[in-house]
């Protein structure tokens, strides 16, 4: 129905930035909310960033002032860009994706496959 395309990520030094990005296709009638969230080893997952129709994005107290997440609504895609890097910020980076396929009537939460962001020196 509706699948998601991650890329970027990888190993950064600390105060270095990054961009990562999706991609939503398949069958999709509308997006609702596109975002990324992450999940540090022996933690729970976690929003980083949300970005939905004719909203202001929001951030995590973590990544506000250090992310910019930005959408494309005419490709279906998001991007997160973040700088000022810290080792706390090393997880696995999930696409989150609120979309109506076409063959449903009701909403659905997609996740990407993630992507590992590791900060390290």
């Amino acid at each position: 129905q509706v699948q998601l395309v991650e890329s970027g990520g990888g190993l950064v030094q600390p105060g270095g930035s990054l961009r990562l990005s999706c991609a939503a296709s398949g069958s999709i009638f509308r997006i609702n909310a596109m975002g990324w969230y992450r999940q540090a080893p022996g933690k729970q997952r976690e929003l980083v960033a949300t970005h939905t129709n004719g909203g202001i994005p929001n951030y995590a107290d973590p990544v506000k002032g250090r992310a910019t997440i930005s959408r494309d609504t005419a490709t279906n895609t998001v991007s997160l860009q973040m700088t000022s890097l810290k080792p706390e910020d090393t997880a696995v980076y999930y696409c989150n994706v609120v979309a109506r396929p076409g063959s449903q009537s009701y909403y659905s939460v997609y996740w990407g496959q993630g992507t590992q962001v590791t900060v390290s020196s």
